[in-house]
């Protein structure tokens, strides 16, 4: 029997509002194995892109376990991607140099960096932007630069915060292809 790729044992989470202690997570429960795919669906503000924050290492406080191929997950890395509902790009980037971020603790060569990008770029329809600073992408473009820096180092979990929401019909189906 194979162990789960992602596990959660009673995880909670609360925030302080107004003196008064706000649950948000409680007592999650969940295996995730490798090659799996799911969703969490929910209303507004029940928790889900928190959930997404603690699993990748982006939050510290919480009580409850959670573990990366039966490690415990401490901080952010590579193994763990997230692409968020914004782009979140560097202003100052171009569309090459914000996709490169996410490779600068890789050890790959030069070269092997440039290859990922490239083929990056490519996946998500943006040659001939390469150069582009984001202020001149569209939002959807904007969109995909930031999906292609979450998928080039090929973490070995994605999660995805409603990361398609700013794309037209057509490019969301071609991503999700």
């Amino acid at each position: 029997m194979s162990f789960p790729l992602l596990s959660i044992k009673k995880l909670n989470k609360s925030f302080q509002r107004d003196q008064n202690n706000l649950t948000v997570l409680d007592g999650i429960h969940l295996d995730i194995k490798q090659g799996e795919f799911i969703s969490i669906v929910g209303s507004s503000g029940c928790g889900k892109s928190t959930l997404l924050r603690l699993i990748a290492g982006l939050d510290p406080d919480y009580q409850g376990e959670i573990l990366l191929n039966k490690i415990p997950i401490q901080g952010t890395d590579l193994k763990r991607g997230l692409i968020f509902q914004e782009h979140r790009l560097l202003p100052w980037l171009t569309v090459s140099e914000n996709i490169h971020l996410a490779l600068e603790e890789t050890g790959l060569s030069r070269s092997e960096k440039n290859a990922r990008v490239k083929e990056h770029i490519e996946i998500v329809g943006l040659i001939g932007f390469e150069n582009a600073y984001p202020h001149e992408l569209s939002g959807g473009m904007a969109q995909r630069v930031a999906i292609a820096r979450g998928l080039v180092n090929k973490p070995d979990i994605l999660l995805l915060d409603e990361p398609f929401g700013a794309l037209d019909a057509m490019t969301r189906s071609h991503l999700q292809a």
